[in-house]
């Protein structure tokens, strides 16, 4: 591809030579070629005419044919002999021209030493098997204060430009490492953050090989407060898609040889770990992580009433979704915890009053039923007997007597809900939106578009147990001095301990009996189950808490939250609960 009329600089320093003299280096017989960015050498010369029968520097007559086939053993070795001499010398652009494709190439050679931080490079030829030339690679990185040597070997094929005759070497981005594919380009830098040794609240360390639910929490943790605890990030080089933004930092996965997948090539610098204590309690969170691989896609989240402190984060699958913290779903009747406050906040009903349980009501133009395990009716019953058999028209009777935003203001302003809870880790902290007609009724039984995790369902229970909302958290404020969410108001006292009641009685004689049974203490619960779209089943949910410890699981596509996630946190709060 290089005209025959173009002279090409040699090293640095080299000067033009005679016109009938070529440039060429003899593959195979363990020539080096040396550079770095502003030095460099190369002076292998040979006359080459008899292999290209004219001269290389300077145009062939017009009435010379242009040279076709594939490059012979000489015209191989020149080829590939001067790209590597101006690569090795820092002369990108000699180089990129000596290539059959001068953009890509100058964008990857330039990166090399910009992006990859390689100030100095040595490039062995070895044996040519037929066009294709092995070399070997003998490096030198730097990124601040850290400096590595770096040796690999690569390989280039030269091929005959079909409009000059030339050879000239064809361009791929594994010419610069073998690792490096289309699409990408190297990088040298520190990791995303300094790792850190995350420890439970009396100082045992938690080890995500040993609690598999902890990866993604710790891994957040890392992204947040790395920085902050005294560790060091590590010096790396990888591999990275060429159009990531440059600020960004590379992220610890493991290697694969998916294009674009950031895969580490060399280490300048092993990473140093801060620590970092959280109020996670290293007995509760084994018992959680047990309890949740007895359900597939279970999660189940304890936290302290009395205190927001989170003990335990648990996820069935580790690896996906963090649904315990981040889960987006409908919870089900055990959303009757708040509705029941707020009616009896408002004077709608009281544990001893009398209560509609119809088998039927309508509603917005929709006729809602007990179905199911709830196909019944409660003649002359209390609130407490709707409450404790979890009656759904009990509820919805209550929404032509509320205004559209009465759930929404009880769920915000006294359990906290959607308050941008600070927990230190990246958390959904439930959403109650304001409704009208069907979906604002529906919502009185945790449907429609109220959303819950089992983290906000856990602080339900841990707000009804306590009578005050205190706001969730995983790391302590007093690490960073992040102001946590407060809830405007109380739950007016009567009501804190009627609902605690209501609670109770489901506990021993209500819908969370089976699951509770044989507890001791104060005890209470709520069950749930949420019809989900496209679902055969529905998902089941369960809150509840004993003592000081409140608990609140979810399985999806499974039945009834007293049979399947009643269970696990029975397990939780038997164990550690009291």
């Amino acid at each position: 591809m290089a005209g025959s009329h173009r002279r090409r600089r040699v090293g640095s320093g080299a000067s033009a030579r005679a016109t009938r003299t070529r440039i060429a280096v003899v593959v195979g017989v363990g020539a080096a070629v040396v550079g770095a960015a502003g030095f460099g050498a190369y002076s292998v010369l040979e006359d080459d005419q008899a292999e290209s029968g004219g001269n290389a520097l300077s145009a062939p007559a017009s009435s010379d044919p242009v040279k076709t086939g594939p490059p012979g053993p000489r015209e191989t070795a020149r080829a590939a002999g001067d790209f590597l001499a101006a690569w090795a010398g820092g002369n990108t652009e000699t180089a990129a021209g000596m290539t059959d494709d001068r953009k890509a190439a100058l964008r990857g050679l330039d990166s090399y030493r910009e992006d990859a931080g390689v100030e100095k490079v040595k490039l062995t030829p070895g044996r040519a098997e037929g066009t294709k030339v092995p070399f070997s690679v003998d490096a030198r990185v730097t990124f601040g204060d850290n400096v590595k040597p770096w040796a690999y070997n690569s390989a280039l094929e030269v091929v005959r430009d079909e409009k000059t005759g030339e050879p000239e070497v064809v361009w791929d981005p594994s010419l610069i490492h073998p690792r490096l594919t289309e699409g990408e380009r190297l990088r040298t830098g520190s990791t995303e953050a300094p790792p850190i040794r995350a420890l439970d609240r009396t100082g045992a360390r938690l080890d995500p090989k040993e609690y598999p639910s902890l990866a993604p929490v710790i891994a957040d943790l890392r992204e947040r407060y790395g920085a902050k605890t005294g560790g060091k990030a590590g010096v790396k080089v990888w591999t990275e898609p060429a159009d990531a933004p440059k600020g960004d930092k590379k992220k610890d996965k493991k290697d694969d040889d998916k294009a674009g997948t950031p895969e580490t090539l060399l280490v300048l610098s092993k990473a140093r770990p801060g620590t970092l204590q959280t109020t996670l309690d290293a007995a509760v969170q084994e018992t959680a992580e047990e309890a949740v691989a007895k359900q597939g896609g279970a999660a189940l989240v304890a936290l302290q009433p009395s205190t927001g402190q989170i003990l335990a984060v648990a996820n069935q699958v580790p690896d996906g979704h963090n649904t315990a913290l981040q889960g987006t779903l409908p919870p089900g009747s055990t959303m009757k915890v708040v509705t029941a406050s707020m009616l009896m906040d408002k004077g709608l009903a009281a544990p001893d009053k009398p209560h509609p349980c119809p088998r039927y009501k309508a509603y917005g133009g929709w006729e809602f039923e007990n179905v199911g395990d709830n196909s019944f009716t409660i003649q002359g019953g209390t609130f407490a007997q709707s409450f404790t058999a979890s009656c759904n028209t009990a509820f919805i009777s209550m929404a032509e007597k509320l205004e559209n935003d009465d759930l929404t203001k009880q769920a915000r302003d006294v359990f906290g809900i959607g308050l941008n809870w600070q927990t230190g880790v990246t958390t959904f902290d439930g959403s109650v939106p304001v409704q009208s007609g069907v979906e604002m009724a529906l919502s009185l039984i945790g449907q429609g578009g109220v959303r819950m995790n089992p983290l906000t369902m856990a602080s339900v229970s841990a707000t009804a147990k306590s009578g005050v909302f205190r706001q969730p958290h995983l790391v302590p404020q007093s690490f960073d001095g992040r102001q946590f969410a407060t809830a405007p108001k109380s739950m007016k006292a009567a009501t804190a301990q009627s609902l605690r009641d209501l609670m109770e009685e489901t506990a021993r004689t209500g819908t969370a009996a089976g699951a509770m049974s044989g507890l001791t203490g104060q005890v209470g619960a709520k069950t749930g189950s949420a019809e989900m779209g496209g679902q055969e089943e529905t998902d089941a949910w369960f809150t509840a808490y004993r003592g000081d410890l409140a608990a609140a699981a979810t399985v999806p596509n499974i039945g009834h939250g007293g049979e399947f996630a009643g269970p696990l946190v029975r397990d939780v709060l038997a164990a550690h609960g009291g």
